[in-house]
């Protein structure tokens, strides 16, 4: 992905929004902004990611900050690089309501060689801090 000045482009973001995986389509995830250092997306919280009663499964809340994880690490690789999750913590705060968007915001604590370690902080609409996710993305380097 190029950059003008570190920041992607509209059509980047498209781009990132296009070449987005199988499982963040079905999530419904959109990508607002992308830097190397940070990412910010949304989530609608459907019906069909829920508990009872109607607020978002945890494992739901967990798999958007690990998607946005991961692509903050994508956007840090070289050619030919890859990346998978080898941990990540969850602080769940506070519920999601079915109907609501959720935000989340994926910070850089770490870019390194072979680790990247990344903090995501979810809120509502209205800024209320949902849950804290704190993962480390593994670089796996493009094989001979």
């Amino acid at each position: 992905m190029a950059y003008d000045d570190g920041v992607p482009t509209m059509d980047k973001l498209a781009e990132m929004q296009e070449t987005a995986s199988p499982f963040c389509k079905l999530l419904g995830i959109k990508f607002l902004s992308a830097t190397p250092e940070r990412v910010i997306a949304e989530m609608t919280v459907r019906a069909d990611m829920c508990t009872e009663p109607a607020i978002l499964h945890g494992g739901a809340m967990m798999s958007f900050a690990d998607t946005l994880g991961a692509n903050a690490t994508v956007l840090n690789l070289t050619q030919g690089n890859w990346t998978t999750t080898i941990e990540s913590k969850t602080n769940f705060l506070a519920p999601a309501p079915v109907g609501s968007k959720v935000i989340g915001e994926c910070s850089a604590i770490h870019r390194g060689k072979r680790t990247m370690v990344w903090q995501t902080r979810i809120s509502n609409q209205q800024g209320r801090l949902l849950a804290i996710v704190t993962q480390t993305q593994m670089v796996l380097e493009k094989r001979g």
